[in-house]
């Protein structure tokens, strides 16, 4: 019960952070007043997951996920196709929580779910950073931005030397690696 408890309110939070972040959706002043807009959040999304993507060590594969946009804000996602075991799971979430608490960020939740854990976090600068463990041991990444100024944005650009994948559906883990994937079948 305690987990279900808590999965409710990380979902309210992260619902909710669009209007707790400076605006609310259909305003005619959305994020006015910021300075930021839209492709310029967008790009310190995709930093901050270039800064957690570089503390990861070793490293692992990823591809974009889908990239979305509201009236005033944008989501960034990356999901890990490096098969991360049963056995590492626990680490690599720790590896991340500590890059997070390093960089200054803020835990403002946890799914303790065995099956489908989570972390969430939220940069002094108001971004809502998720990391989840999906279906077949999958890491999820996504960076929510606050409520800036309407713009266009585009697509996130693919990571050096990586493939041009960006959206949905992402390919399953099937990079070996023998720090992250050890004992996995």
């Amino acid at each position: 019960m305690k987990i279900k408890l808590t999965a409710v309110a990380v979902v309210t939070l992260l619902i909710s952070g669009c209007a707790s972040m400076g605006g609310v959706a259909g305003s005619v002043n959305e994020g006015e007043g910021t300075g930021v807009n839209m492709q310029e959040a967008a790009d310190r999304a995709d930093g901050i997951l270039d800064e957690t993507f570089s503390g990861i060590k070793p490293s692992v594969e990823w591809v974009h996920g889908e990239s979305t946009e509201g009236g005033c804000d944008v989501s960034r996602r990356r999901a890990v196709i490096t098969v991360i075991s049963d056995k590492r799971r626990g680490s690599f979430l720790g590896v991340v929580e500590r890059e997070w608490q390093k960089a200054g960020y803020r835990q403002i939740g946890v799914n303790a779910s065995e099956g489908s854990p989570a972390t969430y976090f939220e940069t002094p600068d108001g971004f809502r950073v998720r990391l989840l463990i999906g279906g077949r041991g999958q890491a999820f990444f996504e960076v929510a931005t606050p409520c800036v100024e309407r713009s266009s944005v585009s697509k996130p650009a693919p990571p050096p030397g990586g493939a041009e994948h960006v959206g949905e559906p992402v390919p399953a883990p099937n990079i070996h690696s023998d720090f992250w994937s050890a004992g996995a079948s």
